[in-house]
């Protein structure tokens, strides 16, 4: 058998690749490497502009092409920092001799022993990370999970009033509202997504073991301190004061966490889906050219779900592993980090994939109120509840004498179906007042929905 061409391994890079095309900006090797040039940039733009150790501030034009350097990042420099990276051995070494190079170019070349000046590798890496975690999450993935959202909520909306026979444990359970059941993913998610948004992006720069050694030998008199705080906030990160060599991840581990948890809450979403389109409750609207399955042409699928359920669990084994292993590191540095920072796009991929299934299933399925109808109007049983909680009121207010309500109910139902008829005889035989008798006999399971509607309103 001839080998292949060279082909992508992973489905995020192949199959799949149109859905999460847009994470690559920033947290494929290239993007990561944008984000190096672009610290080592910022890092002698800001010690020219202080003038450290003599050099004279950059002219506005010389700072807008050394800023360019990132903002232009292209083919031309993965290639270069390819081969430079074939010779080093070392990624950001290549980074480095990526950055001289060009300042000779721009004529800096003067400048050029301030580049990585004092700089542990982990100095540049920590501060690429988290600007380009920030942004794939803040920019690619958040509008994501927004249009999950905005979805789910039109749709919890449009069935707020809409009354179907809940399942508790899979059994029939008080009447509910399908609006109101998705209006409680939506409140779900919208918390988790205030945690997201509140996340703290951590970034350190102060040396091989985060002693500042280094910059105090060049420099006895500068308040390095205060200079690494001034930078890394420059950059929009928090600044963290205590470290090893490494930022110590704890924000990542958060992050990830919190991206977790809502994909698992995304997961409940799409089972609960599936399930609904099981029961029959919503219709699969039909696609145009799909196929459902290659021997039973009647079928559609419910795809979207199964896939999201799918790539949620893929992203929470990614996201899980991540936010459990990054924040050990051994004595001051070892290098685990290197390997598994690499797979935070695929953690984040997985889960804008199935974001994505989510959407387009939403859109697909609609709401079947005549099996909803139907199936409550065989289910005049879970009435019970209301009738047994009348029945409490109506004996602790002297107006019956009934004993053990709870027992009757149970007699009269469990593991039984009843119809109107019956449950209208056994209201009229019951020993409480006239008003009381009046509105069970009025009950249906239909009706008996509660505040569910209203609820909905919470989402605000």
């Amino acid at each position: 058998m001839t080998s292949l061409p060279p082909q992508p391994l992973s489905p995020l890079d192949g199959r799949y690749r149109a859905a999460v095309t847009e994470l690559g900006d920033h947290l494929s090797e290239a993007g990561l490497n944008r984000a190096r040039v672009h610290v080592e940039v910022e890092w002698l733009i800001y010690l020219t502009g202080h003038r450290m150790f003599g050099a004279a501030p950059l002219t506005d034009e010389q700072t807008a092409s050394l800023r360019a350097l990132a903002a232009e990042f292209g083919q031309a420099e993965i290639d270069e920092l390819a081969k430079l990276e074939a010779v080093t051995r070392h990624d950001v070494k290549a980074v480095e001799y990526l950055v001289r190079s060009r300042l000779d170019a721009l004529g800096l070349g003067h400048i050029a022993e301030l580049t990585h000046f004092a700089a542990t590798s982990e100095d540049i890496n920590n501060l690429s990370y988290a600007l380009t975690v920030r942004a794939a999450v803040t920019e690619v993935w958040l509008p994501a999970l927004d249009a999950v959202m905005q979805a789910l909520r039109a749709t919890a909306v449009d069935y707020r009033a809409d009354a179907m026979l809940a399942r508790t444990h899979g059994q029939p359970a008080t009447p509910t509202t399908m609006g109101k059941e998705l209006a409680v993913f939506v409140h779900r998610l919208e918390r988790i997504r205030r945690q997201v948004v509140e996340t703290e992006y951590l970034g350190k720069f102060s040396g091989a073991t985060a002693t500042f050694a280094a910059h105090l030998a060049a420099d006895p008199s500068a308040d390095w301190p205060a200079i690494s705080r001034e930078f890394v906030t420059s950059l929009g990160l928090t600044w963290n004061p205590l470290t090893t060599q490494i930022e110590s991840h704890d924000w990542q581990s958060e992050l990830y966490g919190r991206v977790a948890h809502a994909n698992r809450v995304l997961h409940n979403l799409a089972t609960d889906a599936w399930t609904y389109i099981s029961l029959g409750y919503f219709r699969q609207i039909p696609q145009a050219g799909a196929t459902g399955s290659s021997t039973m042409p009647h079928k559609i699928n419910p795809i979207r779900f199964e896939n999201a359920e799918a790539n949620l669990e893929l992203s929470c084994a990614v996201l899980d592993s991540l936010a459990a292993t990054l924040v050990t590191s051994r004595l001051q540095r070892d290098l685990t980090d290197s390997t598994t920072q690499r797979n935070i796009g695929v953690g984040l991929g997985h889960s804008l994939l199935a974001l994505d299934n989510l959407r387009r299933g939403l859109g697909e399925i609609s709401l079947d109120r005549q099996a909803l109808a139907a199936d409550l109007d065989a289910n005049w049983e879970v009435l019970a509840e209301a009738i047994q909680t009348v029945i409490r009121a109506e004996v602790t207010a002297g107006r019956s004498s009934i004993s053990d309500p709870y027992a009757l109910l149970k007699e009269l139902t469990r593991g039984k179906r009843i119809g109107q008829t019956e449950l209208a005889a056994f209201v009229d035989g019951l020993d409480i007042g006239a008003e009381a008798k009046e509105r069970l006999r009025s009950l249906t399971p239909a009706g008996y929905v509660g505040l569910a509607a209203s609820l909905v309103d919470y989402l605000g």
